[in-house]
């Protein structure tokens, strides 16, 4: 189906681009990026096929040079001409997305945005590994997280043992230049031999998806390189036993009732 392009009124319009392939988009974030007079996208993390099917005189403004500095004021600048901005960001908007302080300032600036969601890198490796990352008896908790960075520090209360201890299914953003301190803190909790996975530019053309034991986590990102656009999958839902494969919801059994299928 061609998407449905008409004209968009005069604002910003904050853009998740999913993790980077173009039919992971949302069908509103398609019509948006078809429609929209400028286009302001982080080109360091959102690939160049995401932009198939823009306006042929559509502005591209790429940012990976830029600062906050001169990405808002141009904003405002092209919206106040007139124009209908989509400012595009890799994955979901929402996860490390950098987007509070573009918020605040286009408040301050009284510019109308609206915040389009997307698919997360980890709900595509979750598809990709074709796993659940919360199974009923073994895992019903999902923590999304990162390790201290150059850019941005973790809250001391949220650093990565202290979630580790959980031992829930954990996803582990933005930290592969720190992998083997990050592989260290994980095996406190987690068994060295259960399986792992490392996802690297998910959607991209050169995406990869390792599968290894924890405790070759760091000997496998450093040897094939996977620094930028990493994300790692620790999660009990990797590990495939007996036990494991009969795990059941009770949601749709035989021998579980609810409100919309009564026992007889």
């Amino acid at each position: 189906m061609e998407p449905d392009i008409r004209l968009l009124k005069a604002a910003v319009y904050i853009v998740g681009a999913g993790p980077g392939d173009p039919e992971l988009l949302t069908v509103k974030a398609q019509r948006l990026l078809a429609s929209a007079d400028v286009i302001v996208f982080a080109d360091s993390l959102v690939p160049q096929q995401i932009l198939k099917g823009v306006k042929a005189d559509a502005e591209l403004v790429k940012t990976s040079d830029k600062t906050l500095e001169e990405i808002v004021p141009f904003m405002i600048e092209r919206v106040d001409k007139g124009y209908s901005v989509v400012r595009l960001h890799s994955g979901d908007p929402s996860l490390y997305g950098a987007i509070y302080e573009q918020i605040q300032q286009l408040i301050e600036a009284e510019i109308e945005f609206e915040i389009v969601p997307g698919i997360s890198a980890f709900q595509d490796a979750a598809a990709k590994l074709k796993i659940e990352l919360t199974i009923p008896e073994l895992v019903q908790t999902i923590i999304l997280t990162r390790v201290s960075g150059r850019a941005t520090g973790v809250p001391a209360d949220e650093e990565l043992e202290s979630l580790a201890a959980h031992k829930a299914s954990l996803c582990l953003y933005l930290s592969a230049r720190y992998v083997e301190e990050t592989q260290q803190k994980l095996i406190k909790y987690y068994p060295p031999e259960m399986p792992i996975a490392i996802c690297y530019r998910l959607g991209w053309p050169d995406e990869k998806i390792r599968v290894v034991p924890l405790e070759k986590m760091a000997q496998v990102t450093q040897e094939e390189n996977l620094i930028r656009t990493t994300l790692y999958v620790i999660s009990p839902a990797l590990a495939k036993t007996p036990h494991t494969s009969t795990l059941r919801s009770k949601l749709y059994n035989p021998e579980h009732s609810h409100l919309f299928r009564p026992l007889s």
